[in-house]
């Protein structure tokens, strides 16, 4: 970690720059940075304090149980993602998910993409390496390059980060604005992956009787049909960017005091996104991220680990939230399978104890990863699915509620993660291993996911043994 001078004063979009910092940032070229900074704060925003605002709303009923959040997108995604296919994948696959889940679960589901955005990354070293060689970690493409030859820090990739981001979040806007929805009807699914007859068959159950329903809303003119102008819940959905706030000077810069548009008063809001979060290895109490995110309008996650002890993150939600904002933070539990049981009623009790309603999302991806037999990363779907059912039952344990989830997925047929309904083993990894950092889930996997997440919330529905 690195420490400025540690003097206290009022908060400003700069005011971390007084507090020791994880992860920064050491640029050769000081002159270059400060030029880049200096366009940063010129470029428009990318969002809007009328979209933040809404997302808020959103959040808040999702804390109240009136909602549920999803999650999910790359785990750093590359500035050659910015491009048709990839961007129209990963909705799809966030759509056709929400979509089951909704049918499932019978209540709105809230859609955030790790999108447009998501370039940074954590590293637990700042070297490694490479063929003999000591070099810089890969950092995520707004920071260096992937190619070894390519790892020195470079300012001028928080402008094409920028860049990259406001193009992908501007065709995201024009497509579903112009029906792309439509395209995660159930009647175009494909379950030939499903390798199991038993699981194809639920799965089928599932999909027609869904498919039945929206038929059903078609006739009524519940749903417009694609030869009207009417728009339809179904036509027409939200969806809000998120990624991690790590690079502290790039958000700093797209930092604007803006007029709410409820309340007319000038607020701070972060216009890179409409969801930002602190990850678990920055968010210590005194740290420059925890003080940056306490400042802005947005609403915000924190990344809660087996590290965090129960006290501090009582503490950690006094800082950032100090009006206690209903659903204004999100708490992104990430502990692993096999320690799941171990730490969640503390952090519950904690929150309890603390007054503050917030959104329980679980990450069951982060705490799960592996070195499979063949020597790549890898994460076992069953033990995604093991700290994910654990973890709803030891919220009902403890008469709280899981709020939603948050996965590292995408929309194509990547092997990067064992098992699912395609029963991807080992030898399969290497047939189309594409990550750069950690293992996704593909889009066959991910659909899995909402399938037995849609089949809990029924058998919940139903008051049938559901876990």
């Amino acid at each position: 970690m690195t420490k400025t001078n540690d003097t206290t004063s009022a908060w400003s979009p700069s005011s971390w720059r007084l507090k020791s910092i994880a992860q920064s940032v050491e640029y050769e070229d000081q002159k270059r940075e400060k030029q880049v900074e200096n366009k940063l704060k010129q470029l428009p925003p990318m969002v809007t304090p009328g979209e933040i605002r809404k997302l808020k709303e959103q959040l808040k009923q999702v804390a109240l149980g009136e909602a549920f959040l999803l999650q999910g997108g790359d785990c750093a995604e590359l500035f050659e993602y910015c491009s048709q296919e990839p961007i129209e994948s990963k909705l799809k696959v966030l759509l056709q998910m929400s979509l089951v889940i909704t049918w499932g679960a019978r209540i709105p589901i809230v859609r955030m993409a790790r999108m447009a955005g998501q370039y940074a990354k954590p590293r637990s070293s700042p070297t490694e390496m490479v063929n003999g060689h000591e070099v810089f970690s890969f950092r995520g493409e707004n920071i260096n390059g992937f190619d070894p030859a390519d790892r020195k820090p470079d300012p001028d990739r928080l402008l094409r980060a920028y860049f990259h981001s406001a193009a992908t979040m501007n065709y995201v806007r024009s497509i579903i604005g112009s029906g792309f929805a439509d395209l995660h009807h159930p009647s175009q699914w494909s379950l030939h992956h499903v390798r199991s007859e038993t699981i194809r068959q639920e799965y089928s159950h599932i999909v027609d009787r869904l498919t039945d329903s929206l038929s059903f809303m078609h006739t009524i003119g519940a749903i417009s049909s694609p030869s009207t102008q009417i728009s339809s819940p179904l036509a027409s959905v939200d969806i809000f960017m998120s990624h991690e706030g790590l690079v502290l000077p790039y958000e700093e810069c797209l930092t604007r005091k803006l007029k709410d548009p409820v309340t007319d008063e000038f607020k701070w809001y972060n216009v890179s996104a409409h969801f930002l979060w602190i990850g678990d290895r920055t968010r210590q109490l005194d740290s420059a991220h925890v003080e940056y995110f306490k400042g802005i309008e947005n609403p915000i996650g924190i990344k809660v680990g087996p590290s965090m002890k129960s006290d501090e993150l009582g503490q950690l939600l006094d800082v950032v939230n100090p009006k206690k904002e209903i659903g204004k933070v999100t708490l992104i539990t990430r502990y692993g399978a096999r320690e799941v049981d171990k730490h969640l009623p503390g952090h519950i009790a904690a929150v309890k104890e603390s007054g503050h309603v917030v959104v329980w999302a679980c990450d069951p991806m982060h705490g799960n990863t592996e070195r499979s037999l063949s020597g790549v990363k890898t994460r076992y779907f069953d033990s995604i699915i093991e700290e994910l059912s654990r973890t709803i039952r030891i919220h009902k344990a403890h008469d709280s509620q899981m709020n939603g989830v948050h996965f590292e997925l995408t929309g194509d047929r990547v092997t990067e993660c064992i098992g699912g309904s395609m029963e991807l083993a080992d030898e399969d990894l290497s047939l189309n291993y594409k990550t750069y950092c950690d293992p996704r889930l593909n889009y066959e996997q991910s659909m899995d996911i909402a399938f037995l997440i849609a089949r809990y919330y029924e058998k919940e529905r139903r008051g049938l043994p559901s876990i």
